[in-house]
């Protein structure tokens, strides 16, 4: 692709520029943003998501530019995984809505470092071992196993991680506004802010190994893998707001994603194959029958899914509420009956 190190730089300048704005703007000041708000400035990060891919496609070619949209919309169906663990632990932590801002703030700029920490990993791997791609696709596999059966199971806010967290540190019972520590007694004590975005600092960790490995599938640009990161997450607090009523009327996202990563993961084993170079297989020669599956049959795959599981979601928990709405009206005109 021919990125060059001003590029990196200008890139990385833009994005930090990106999110100093987002904090000054809208996160300095807690307030609940409106629904006009979080619908405007959603779309406005979304348009410019998807204006950058058009961008890659005109000046690099549109190979490069289906590899990143395939992985834009990938890392934003993850992202949107990533969001409902957040509202998870929001709800466990019982977080004051007027907070929630700065939390996902520094939740979304913890995710963008480790995923940047994960994308050079990733790059110096692949560039060194083509077999690193037999592991990348094994893990996909097994982390879209866990995403379809597992999903849900444990609260993050009282796991076993932030159980130690609250041995190890003294923790007052009450915010005190956003502050992180507050002195109580001559004594300093972590308050809730702080355990809240410990706890979303370690599942951004646990989704960056979702995460990378995916995109990696889709794409071995580093530059296209860091730039879907960096869209996706932009324009996730907004998001938070817009959607937060819909995060919990998604019931078939996690399989929707598994399906994804599955996908991917089946991707990957196919591509390792087609380069192998590992000595037990094929005697270490490339299996070149093996299909290599193009990237926008990918990108149809990945759409498709994203919308069946919203459809299907959508529909279920209308039925469910209908049947709820049935249940109900019948149940009090039992009670409303006249006697005989």
């Amino acid at each position: 692709m021919g990125v060059t190190p001003l590029i990196w730089i200008i890139t990385i300048a833009i994005t930090i520029a990106f999110f100093v704005f987002e904090f000054f703007a809208h996160v300095r000041k807690p307030h609940e943003p409106s629904i006009a708000e979080s619908a405007r400035w959603s779309a406005f990060y979304i348009g410019l998501a998807l204006l950058f891919g058009v961008g890659i496609g005109v000046f690099s070619g549109w190979t490069f530019g289906g590899e990143y949209f395939a992985g834009y919309l990938t890392e934003k169906a993850l992202s949107i995984d990533n969001l409902f663990v957040f509202l998870i632990i929001m709800t466990g932590f019982a977080v004051p809505k007027i907070y929630q801002q700065k939390v996902l703030m520094i939740g979304i700029v913890i995710a963008l470092i480790m995923r940047g920490a994960f994308i050079a990993v990733g790059a110096a791997l692949i560039e060194n071992f083509s077999w690193i791609f037999y592991i990348f696709g094994a893990l996909l596999l097994f982390l879209a196993y866990r995403q379809a059966f597992a999903h849900g199971e444990s609260d993050p806010a009282n796991g076993r991680f932030m159980t130690f967290v609250r041995r190890v540190l003294p923790v007052s019972e009450k915010y005190n506004d956003d502050k992180l520590t507050v002195r109580k007694n001559g004594k300093r004590f972590v308050t809730p802010m702080l355990l809240v975005i410990i706890a979303i600092g370690f599942i951004d960790l646990v989704f960056a190994v979702d995460s990378i490995p995916a995109i990696y599938g889709l794409t071995n640009e580093a530059y296209i893998v860091f730039t879907a990161n960096a869209f996706a997450l932009m324009g996730l607090r907004q998001l938070y707001f817009l959607i937060g009523g819909l995060l919990e009327r998604l019931v078939y996202l996690a399989q929707g994603l598994a399906v994804i990563l599955a996908f991917i993961g089946v991707k990957l084993v196919f591509h390792a194959l087609h380069v192998n170079e590992l000595p037990f297989i094929n005697g270490g020669e490339p299996l070149l029958w093996v299909p290599e599956i193009p990237i926008w049959f990918s990108l149809l795959f990945i759409a498709a899914t994203v919308a069946v599981a919203t459809f299907l979601s959508l529909r279920k928990t209308r039925n469910d509420d209908k049947k709820k709405e049935r249940e109900t009206f019948e149940g009090e005109k039992v009670i409303h009956a006249p006697e005989d």
